[in-house]
């Protein structure tokens, strides 16, 4: 009789177990897909931010951003897969190295829309998707529910932008105003009146700023009128300790550094209107008077001439930045009015490094740390916890396509090549996480710096450059300015022998198929 009453008794209480299991399984499951708002930069060098503590923490105007890393995760080791502005764009939509992607080149190479990225697979499984502002890829945006993206590069100021959907573009206009403003205007309207509020949404808010031009806004335009900026200890680095790529390069603010591009009207400018005119002018002036006071040629290669072209390029570049900054802080402060900051991660990456002045550079290109390492930074509300600083685990823009689909519960295909950095974020880094990171460049035509590959470890780094077959070899912990190149020096024979056969297994991973002739090397003395 105990044992019927025991079972009559069960199968009473069997419906009720049932709905408290499925109960509990729905309580542990997030009420709803999270928002992304993925905030992209172009060049805009991690040693201007903040929150990075560089040389320039004390005069980097960045204060959203640093806000945007005390409340989230900061990583210090986030590094590319090519420093460029177009592949490494077409790396964060496929997750794959730009030799399987198809874009290793600005200008050669146009991005194959047909290929499957990230925001294809977040619209397939319910996502609102949506990229404003740079694109660069040549090509249409596809993926996206919507886009309004720059014609090529992108105009400082009033820039053409191609409006479309997934059916493609449907009219190209002409937006008063400054890039970054224009962009941010663009995406707030987009999240207040452009998406399908029911769904969550992916948005891709990308600056063409700090790229090449460094034109401010105006509300910019005095941030810095009273700033000397500290100039780096290499600012000068006469090359003489490393090989014949960073001899032979032109990219130095001394020799290379145009004068329209510091005291004219650059390129990129844009078309201006007789208001925006009269401003630019006024604001380009000052600089323009004090150079003409100095009564030498553009090309002077004095150091007082060098001195002042720094000084005009950083407060230009930091400027420009502060431009993206006020801006982050707009978007961020909609999210937050309109009741989305709670339910949205945002994260700040740029598309690479930059140099400012160190080794007398300003551009990026080579494997150097200035190029190499990017900003990247996340705000996960409730899951990442606030003012970490990641200066350990290697993480890439490569990443950024599997990390994405993770979040959003969607299966990563086995052909994507980066790695989630979800459990990085929650602070639980798998113990098989990579360990070394494997670069490569390919692009010759712009500033003499030759396509170059290698591999790190964050504190070693071995550089192969593949048309002359020479070698550099750094000690970062003993030489983080990477001034002297140790690839000669037989104390370091293991650690370079093990790099290559790291190289090479990376190379066989990531299913390169050029070839590195190991036993060519180039003996190259230390003098200029």
């Amino acid at each position: 009789m105990n044992l019927l009453v025991h079972l009559n008794c069960l199968r009473a209480l069997a419906p009720v177990l049932i709905v408290l299991s499925i109960s509990v399984a729905r309580a542990e499951e997030p009420a709803s897909k999270p928002n992304i708002l993925f905030v992209f930069s172009d060049d805009h060098a991690w040693q201007s931010i903040g929150a990075y503590q560089s040389r320039l923490e004390d005069i980097a105007n960045t204060p959203n951003i640093d806000q945007l890393a005390s409340e989230g995760m900061l990583f210090r080791k986030c590094y590319v897969t090519n420093a460029l502005c177009g592949p490494s764009r077409a790396t964060v939509l496929t997750g794959k190295y730009g030799h399987l992607n198809g874009v290793t080149w600005n200008k050669k190479a146009r991005f194959d829309g047909s290929q499957q990225t990230f925001p294809k697979l977040m619209r397939d499984h319910g996502y609102e998707t949506a990229i404003i502002g740079k694109w660069h890829l040549g090509t249409t945006p596809t993926g996206f529910d919507y886009f309004d993206v720059m014609s090529g590069q992108g105009k400082y100021y009033n820039p053409s932008l191609n409006r479309g959907d997934i059916e493609g573009v449907q009219e190209t206009r002409t937006v008063t105003g400054h890039n970054s403003n224009v962009v941010a205007d663009l995406s707030i309207e987009w999240l207040k009146n452009g998406r399908d509020k029911e769904k969550p949404f992916l948005l891709m808010a990308q600056f063409k700023a700090t790229h090449h031009g460094w034109a401010p806004a105006p509300e910019e335009y005095d941030l810095y009128d009273d700033v000397v900026v500290p100039e780096p200890d290499n600012l000068f680095d006469d090359f003489s300790t490393r090989g014949t790529a960073i001899r032979n390069q032109t990219l130095t603010l001394y020799e290379d550094l145009k004068e329209s591009l510091l005291i004219g009207d650059p390129g990129e400018l844009g078309t201006l209107d007789p208001e925006q005119r009269q401003a630019w002018e006024a604001y380009r002036s000052r600089d323009r008077k004090l150079f003409e006071a100095m009564g030498v040629e553009w090309k002077d290669n004095s150091k007082e001439l060098s001195r002042f072209k720094y000084q005009v390029f950083m407060r230009n570049f930091l400027a420009t930045g502060a431009g993206i900054d006020r801006n982050v802080g707009r978007i961020r402060d909609f999210l937050k009015e309109n009741d989305l900051a709670d339910d949205t991660i945002v994260i700040y990456m740029a598309d690479h490094g930059f140099f400012l002045g160190e080794h007398g550079f300003f551009d990026k290109r080579f494997m150097y740390e200035e190029s190499l390492r990017t900003a990247f930074i996340v705000h996960w509300p409730g899951v990442v916890e606030y003012g970490v600083v990641n200066d350990t685990d290697i993480v890439s823009n490569l990443d950024i396509a599997s990390t994405f689909l993770d979040i959003a519960g969607i299966e990563i295909p086995d052909d994507i090549q980066g790695e989630s950095l979800v459990p990085v974020m929650k602070g639980k880094t798998p113990e098989d996480w990579r360990e070394t990171f494997f670069y490569e460049y390919f692009e010759m035509a712009n500033h003499n710096v030759p396509p170059n590959t290698g591999v790190t470890d964050g504190r070693y780094k071995l550089i192969h450059y593949n048309k002359t077959h020479e070698w550099e070899f750094f000690d970062l912990k003993k030489d983080p300015a990477e001034m002297v190149s140790q690839y000669y020096n037989p104390e370091y024979g293991d650690t370079i022998a093990g790099l290559k056969q790291e190289l090479e297994r990376l190379r066989s991973q990531y299913q390169c198929t050029s070839t590195i002739d190991y036993d060519h090397q180039v003996e190259w003395p230390y003098e200029k």
